[in-house]
């Protein structure tokens, strides 16, 4: 037991060495000091500086807020050998340029009042004196009034003339050359040039005022010159976008959003052409994405992903810039408010201008469709497309661009005695149980009565050219409509277009009437977070209109005494869990509005005319109006395409007329 003793006392004084204990038995950690300067901006590199593309986002931000023109960026070795980033802006006096490499030393701001409105890209004053930390950083500057360029080199503070013109060159050599465990964990030259490249492509979206020029190893990868915004986003985005996309320029006040939102039909399987800019910035915001896919839901097919060039102009006092050192993440004061105002405003273009749908494989060109005048059935505000344009997408598909469409005053003719039976009208006892009861059934048995027929008077001769789909002319094996317009011919999907026109009519019918609410017998009781009582108590209007009673219980339960009928068989603890964190993130629940969709969705479907159902030319013809007064009618609520145009010109080229 004594050596046991002598041995566990040895153990315990090597470990008092470097652990002293207290009195009380607690290990004491270091004495407090001060960290050195170097390592403190190796801290602060390891959130600045991720990957080479890092340091290009913050040495191009410089070089914008300096007011370069052009952009001269060299890479070697994806950016880890070396990064040089030349610019024509104002340049860096001599006796400034040591205090670029100190930290938190800027041009930018003076006091906290300037933080609170900054305008400018960068502000913290920390990215260069992080980049120097972990690579060997070079500067060469030279104003307009010196007579010559000043170098300074970062890791010995010497300074020397240099020759250059106006403006700056920044290179950093030998990224994490100090710090080896950093090294480990960056990718392969391709990968990471990938990541630069991207940078740079969003820093040319945001700047097409800019001309920009990339080069890896010595030979040219991208070149940009300064031009307007719309030939910038085509040369970087490619064809698909630049004639597949709508134009967006919604304002309200101080605030804006602008830019190109791509149409449906030119979805992507990965989000890689999403771009959002507030104020200029790039930014990934959870709320602003929300807010897109929300507006795209009704008209995107599966797992696809909308692709977009927005920006969001507010005052600079309304967005938190200064949220993290990366400076890509935002937080808005009125978060609830910018994500309506963007979701309203992307749904209103969709909602405003047609989609595209495939064009024939053998080419040709756009429908340019525009009414001559008013028509009986009162369809209008068709406007032609611009110009005509051949598109191709991902897998080669040849798209088209077609004539826009706004929802016209065709009445609704369809009957909505089910949706009477879910919803309720206003002045029949809408959340009674009686009107609340018949649900899927309901759906189910009217899904097996025969599709309403269309009744339309005979197209007169004279209106042929007033019609964008034009008049029907047959069927092809009960399942598409062909008709004639003044450009050629029209294929129509009967029922996914039908499918769009009521599901259209339920939505418009969900928002003129009140929610049905099913009462629950026996509560249901739930526990809760603190949060999700707050929001219990400060959103009853919210969620009483949205057809739930919910009730605290105690501080750590609540009671869900009623839910909307619509979807009384839905898992309501998680239900009600997803509308309070929807409620707390952006001020509606676009969790209980996609169920609702998805129900009013499958409705649609089953009481969409069917294949092989032979229609006469009247309800033809009359489908074809409904098409043209509906919004968002060029594509299915699955995403699909409902019709296509086959132009003169195509028919000429399949049949080598004038060859």
């Amino acid at each position: 037991m004594a050596d046991l003793n002598e041995s566990s006392g040895g153990v315990m004084s090597a470990r008092a060495t470097t652990a002293p204990l207290t009195t009380d038995g607690a290990r004491c950690s270091h004495a407090i000091a001060p960290l050195p300067d170097q390592l403190i901006s190796q801290i602060a590199a390891g959130e600045v500086v991720e990957r080479p593309a890092s340091v290009v986002k913050e040495l191009l931000e410089n070089a914008l807020d300096a007011g370069a023109k052009t952009l001269r960026i060299m890479l070697d070795e994806g950016g880890v050998k070396r990064i040089v980033i030349a610019d024509d802006g104002c340049g860096i006096p001599p006796n400034e340029l040591p205090l670029t490499l100190l930290r938190h030393a800027t041009s930018k701001i003076r006091s906290l009042a300037d933080l609170e409105v900054v305008a400018t890209l960068g502000f913290r004053g920390e990215a260069i004196a992080s980049i120097a930390s972990v690579a060997e950083l070079f500067i060469t500057s030279r104003t307009e009034s010196c007579p010559h360029a000043t170098r300074i080199d970062a890791q010995t503070g010497a300074i020397s003339p240099a020759a250059g013109t106006v403006g700056t060159t920044m290179e950093v050599r030998e990224l994490y050359f100090n710090t080896p465990a950093r090294r480990k964990f960056l990718k392969s030259e391709q990968t990471e040039l990938g990541h630069c490249l991207d940078v740079i492509r969003r820093t040319a979206l945001a700047r097409p005022d800019v001309a920009i020029s990339v080069m890896h190893n010595g030979k040219a990868v991208e070149h940009w010159n300064a031009t307007d915004p719309q030939t910038r986003v085509a040369k970087i985005l490619g064809e698909v976008f630049e004639t597949a996309h709508l134009p967006l320029d919604e304002r309200a006040g101080p605030l804006a959003v602008y830019g190109c939102a791509g149409l449906p039909t030119a979805s992507r399987g990965r989000a890689d052409q999403q771009y959002f800019f507030v104020n200029g910035r790039f930014v990934r915001d959870k709320l602003l994405t929300h807010a897109l896919r929300a507006a795209y839901e009704d008209v995107l097919h599966g797992n696809r992903y909308p692709a977009y060039v927005l920006f969001l102009d507010l005052p600079p006092e309304s967005v938190d810039v200064n949220v993290h050192p990366s400076k890509i993440e935002v937080r808005f004061r009125d978060s609830r408010s910018i994500h309506q105002y963007v979701f309203h405003a992307v749904q209103r273009a969709l909602a405003r201008h047609a989609g595209a749908s495939p064009e024939t494989t053998s080419g040709g060109h756009v429908a340019h469709l525009q009414p001559t005048g008013a028509t009986s059935f009162s369809a209008k505000s068709f406007t032609s497309a611009p110009e005509s344009l051949n598109l191709k997408s991902e897998n080669g598909t040849n798209w088209m661009r077609q004539s826009r469409m706004t929802q016209g005053t065709l009445p609704v003719a369809q009957p909505l005695a089910l949706y009477d039976a879910l919803f309720g009208r206003k002045d029949s006892g809408a959340g009674t149980p009686k009107a609340t009861t018949r649900t899927e059934e309901a759906a189910m048995a009217y899904a097996e009565q025969p599709a309403p027929a269309y009744k339309a008077p005979p197209a007169p001769l004279g209106y042929a050219d007033e019609q964008p789909l034009g008049f029907a002319i047959g069927q092809i094996h009960g399942i598409y409509v062909l008709a004639q317009n003044t450009r050629g011919l029209v294929l129509v999907d009967m029922h996914a277009a039908h499918e769009r026109i009521l599901y259209e009519q339920f939505k418009h019918a969900l928002a003129d009437r009140a929610i049905a609410v099913q009462p629950l017998l026996i509560p249901v009781s739930m526990t809760a977070e603190p949060v999700e009582i707050g929001i219990v108590e400060e959103e009853r209007e919210t969620l009483d209109a949205l057809g739930f009673d919910l009730a605290v219980l105690s501080p750590t339960s609540i009671a869900i005494r009623a839910v909307p009928a619509l979807l009384k068989d839905a898992d309501l603890q998680s239900l009600a869990r997803a509308v309070l964190a929807d409620l707390q993130a952006y001020g509606g629940s676009r969790v209980l509005t996609e169920r609702q969709h998805e129900l009013l969705g499958m409705l649609a479907c089953h009481n969409a005319v069917c294949a092989n159902r032979r229609l006469t030319l009247d309800e033809m013809n009359a489908l074809l109006r409904q098409m043209e007064a509906t919004e968002r009618a060029d594509q299915c609520n699955h995403g699909r395409p409902t019709w296509f145009q086959l132009t003169l010109a195509d028919l000429d080229r399949l049949f080598m007329r004038g060859q």
